[in-house]
């Protein structure tokens, strides 16, 4: 305990957000270990879990759910999109092998690079645009689209996953401008994606083993676990010095995907999760470099 409180922060991030990427892993292989149920069903039973947890952090910090009108409709698209996100996803895991379905999902930071570039009006450097297009030609290595590949429709799903993720995690970025709470945002988007999805539950339920309905609970809590941990890491260090990492979870989703399902991706799928790692690298590295010349810029004209 006492190695942990003299842990550099930095340290603490980085543990952090590859513990939260192990987490993420774990609840996509309780997903897939829930056997053959509707991706709207597993998606409530996900989300369910996690509107308490965050609940229950609004509880004890006292945190006020009022907020600016202005912020409602960003809020309502980030919900939209973010559950949009992990229904695709959650078909996917059905379908692909958790790696594939894994990286695919983590093609979100380089559509939240285009989506900003409409919504927030941020202007996109040839360096990022570099990163980008790197990035969608790795992840078609992973697609391999082909009318005679069973997997290019799941493929294409879990990619569109990860591009609704983007623009979620764009609006995200919208609604921190504009002062609304991260525990806010999670309450408010777990509570839609249950609303959103009860309807189809209550007409459409398939029934569940225990065994299901306890993977299903193991996935809640497990993406809860990677919720916090992952706001954890970037308490402790920004962003820009640990995301990076996040990227860990395609290790840990490939050693679970071979080790639980047998599963062995194809050589080009590896070359494509190269690739967009790879990106994930520069894109990782570029950040940094951008923010410490503004640090110093702007260090040179306070002196």
């Amino acid at each position: 305990m006492s190695s942990w409180k003299n842990m550099k922060p930095l340290n603490k991030g980085i543990i952090l957000i590859i513990l939260s990427a192990f987490f993420f892993a774990l609840m996509m292989m309780f997903v897939r270990l829930a056997g053959d149920l509707p991706s709207i069903q597993k998606s409530f039973f996900r989300n369910f879990v996690a509107f308490f947890f965050a609940g229950a952090i609004l509880i004890k910090n006292h945190t006020s759910l009022k907020l600016p009108k202005k912020t409602f409709v960003p809020l309502f698209l980030r919900s939209l999109f973010g559950t949009l996100g992990i229904l695709c996803n959650f078909y996917a895991l059905d379908h692909l092998d958790l790696a594939d379905a894994s990286i695919l999902n983590k093609m979100s930071p380089f559509f939240a690079i285009v989506f900003s570039i409409f919504l927030l009006k941020e202007k996109i450097k040839p360096v990022q645009m570099f990163i980008v297009t790197g990035a969608l030609v790795g992840a078609m290595c992973v697609v391999k689209p082909s009318f005679s590949n069973v997997s290019t429709i799941p493929a294409l799903l879990a990619l569109c996953g990860g591009m609704c993720a983007g623009l979620a995690y764009t609006f995200v970025r919208m609604l921190g401008q504009r002062g609304v709470k991260g525990p806010v945002i999670v309450c408010f988007f777990s509570g839609f994606s249950c609303l959103v999805t009860l309807p189809f539950l209550i007409f459409n339920f398939t029934p569940m083993s225990l065994v299901q309905l306890a993977m299903l609970i193991l996935a809640g809590l497990s993406a809860a676990g990677g919720q916090f941990t992952i706001t954890s890491a970037y308490c402790y260090a920004p962003a820009k010095d640990v995301s990076v990492y996040d990227y860990s979870q395609i290790i840990f989703t490939a050693a679970i995907g071979f080790i639980v399902f047998g599963q062995i991706p194809d050589w080009l799928s590896w070359v494509g999760y190269v690739i967009i790692c790879l990106m994930a690298v520069l894109m990782f590295i570029y950040n940094k470099k951008r923010d410490e010349k503004a640090e110093a810029l702007k260090k040179v004209k306070e002196n």
